[in-house]
């Protein structure tokens, strides 16, 4: 076990925080530094120069590219901005770096101050494999895994021989449900290990995994834990953040609702353990699953801020972010447990299509209302005009809604919900609004909770359409085109520039834009509302519903294919995405490329039907 030896005269107070992330949770890191009194810096990719994130910092800089890979996930990049821009401290937020060890080194060796766990503990707690061990030794609960990362699909198939199916193929440095795909037959086991490690590889740079016994029907469950530099480990609240698609969570709220005691005393017990073993520092995240007998098992451990960490907040109390500067600058947390109040539920509004089995759906967004009100809190990285990219995350925003119990957190939800819009592309919202009146899921207090991870794909699949037909909101168009006003004639004009890379604003007489035309306000592009499903886009021809990048070619030209075989598998914003012949016969003119971007409509292959000899 590791033990803290810090002391009160290592504080180190925070003067400037660069901020090496985008969207939305770089909005709510600036936000809490301009609260605490600290300077903030942003960064922005080509396509972000316009970006809420980047005009709420007090300075932003160009990271000079398109690709996360070289912008947001390049560590030279940024530790220069660092050291132009005079930071003396780096925020990562989640995703990109924000669980990269070796990243936080480098903002170590650079002299600056990493608002983060020590890359010890990030190595340690990141490698899915180490984590199970520390897991073992803090007397964890633990279902039963491979010991380390296996070579190849045999010893997946040798692993489910001893245990049994369904297996889960999981990323050994992964996060989010990238890279973790489950096999529920034998013959599946070759496909899923080798789609694992592709989208390891493409989201994390690492593609090993690891195999362990699959829960089927679990609930997921976590506690949002705090540590200080001297051997404080705070868990603050549990959380259940069971409703997911593809492994990734679409609801979360706080306090996890229908625990037992006696499992919440466990998992608080078991999370203390596992990060004083991993001699933790700062925010962390401690998750489970909870099986349908009860069995509490270790999932993982996210060295990060989470997504869904304002319900905890909005029921302690506690502003997450502020006490990770705090404990970054060495200062103690000065409390042994927090005493929390009320419900809270978080939506994530993400642009993807329910429509479309939750397709991403990259576009500009035409027009945002969001909800307000008592108990009601938006937090978003996006304004009307902004385009959604397929290279970067779906979500838009997260609505967060609290109540005094969790009725009245639902039904305030069904009141929030209803005043959100979006139009342009296509989001979740309808989603949402049908789930709050699912009996499954609204279900009353001290009730069986009848959700688990993969409800929303079964047992919620039958009753979606349904469900989304009887929202008037749901049937109305999905993407409206905006309408467009001719602004009023201003005699000043707003001019952004770039000067060395360094993003500033300039108030110009209109029409001295240095001799350019004057700016014309960016307007949202017209768009349909209909989306091209999966399938053809009239007769033989087989298209891509979204824009992406393709990272395998299941098929052959000339080779005779099933209705429902796999053609290809399209990257999109993170996730694979399978693409599959929407009718029997013969592929010719295929045109796919491994590595190839496509954009959404594109003709992947034609499908000619056979005639009755087979031709």
């Amino acid at each position: 076990m590791t033990t803290s030896t810090a002391t009160a005269s290592d504080l180190r107070p925070l003067r400037k925080v660069l901020i090496a992330n985008r969207g939305e949770i770089a909005v709510r890191v600036a936000r809490a530094c301009r609260d605490a009194g600290i300077e903030s810096v942003g960064v922005y990719a080509d396509s972000d120069r316009d970006a809420l994130h980047v005009t709420l910092t007090d300075e932003a800089y160009a990271l000079s590219g398109v690709r996360a890979a070289e912008t947001y996930l390049d560590v030279g990049k940024i530790l220069d901005v660092a050291r132009r821009s005079g930071a003396d401290a780096i925020h990562p937020g989640y995703g990109f770096l924000s669980e990269n060890a070796g990243f936080a080194r480098a903002v170590l060796d650079a002299g600056l101050t990493w608002i983060g766990p020590p890359p010890d503990a990030i190595d340690a707690l990141g490698d899915k494999v180490s984590a199970r061990h520390i897991a073992y030794r803090a007397g964890a609960p633990l279902v039963a895994g491979t010991a380390d990362p296996v070579a190849d699909a045999s010893e997946v198939h040798r692993f489910a021989r001893e245990h049994g199916l369904p297996v889960a193929i999981k990323a050994a440095f992964g996060g989010g449900g990238r890279g973790l795909k489950v096999a529920r037959t034998v013959e599946e086991i070759d496909d899923q290990f080798d789609s694992a490690v592709r989208e390891a590889t493409a989201a994390f740079g690492r593609g090993e995994c690891f195999v362990e016994r699959f829960l089927d029907r679990p609930r997921h469950v976590e506690t949002q834990c705090l540590a200080d530099n001297f051997g404080t480990v705070v868990v603050l609240s549990t959380r259940d953040c069971t409703l997911q698609r593809r492994h990734q969570k679409l609801v979360e709220e706080a306090p996890a609702p229908f625990l037992t005691p006696e499992q919440d005393a466990e998992l608080r017990r078991a999370s203390i353990a596992i990060l004083r073993e991993a001699g933790y520092r700062g925010a962390g995240t401690c998750e489970f699953l909870i099986g349908t007998d009860g069995t509490i098992s270790f999932l993982e451990v996210n060295t990060r801020l989470q997504v869904e960490h304002p319900v905890t907040e909005e029921i302690s109390g506690v502003d997450l972010v502020r006490e990770q500067l705090r404990i970054a600058a060495g200062e103690p947390l000065g409390y042994t447990e927090v005493t929390t109040r009320g419900h809270s539920i978080e939506f994530r509004i993400n642009g993807e299509d329910p429509f479309g089995n939750f397709l991403p759906s990259p576009g500009r967004i035409a027009t945002l209302r969001w909800p307000s009100g008592p108990g009601v809190r938006v937090d978003s990285g996006v304004v009307a005009g902004d385009v959604i990219s397929g290279a970067f995350d779906s979500m838009l925003a997260k609505i967060i809604v609290t109540g005094a119990t969790r009725t009245e957190a639902l039904q305030r939800a069904r009141r929030a919900l209803g005043e959100a819009e979006v139009t342009g592309i296509p989001t979740v919202l309808p989603f949402h609004r049908a789930v709050l009146h699912d009996g499954d899921f609204a279900t009353t207090e001290g009730a069986d909770f009848a959700i688990h991870t993969t409800w929303i794909e079964t047992a919620f699949a039958s009753r979606l359409t349904a469900l989304l037909d009887s929202d008037s909101s749901a049937s109305a168009p999905r993407s409206t085109p905006a309408a467009t006003t001719t602004p009023p004639e201003e005699t000043m004009e707003r001019v952004v520039v770039e000067v060395g890379g360094k993003r500033l604003e300039v108030v110009l007489p209109a029409g001295l834009s240095f001799g350019a035309r004057p700016r014309t306000p960016k307007r949202p592009a017209r768009r349909s509302g209909n989306r091209t499903a999966v399938g053809s886009v009239g007769g033989n021809a087989l298209a891509s519903p979204m824009q992406g990048t393709i990272v395998k070619v299941a098929v052959a030209d000339g080779e005779l294919i099933e209705e429902g075989d796999l053609v290809v598998i399209l990257e999109a914003m993170k996730m694979e995405q399978p693409l599959v012949a929407h009718r029997a016969g013969r592929v010719h003119g295929l045109s796919a490329i491994v590595g190839q971007t496509i954009g959404a409509g594109s003709v992947i292959c034609q499908i000619d039907t056979l005639d009755a000899d087979g031709d």
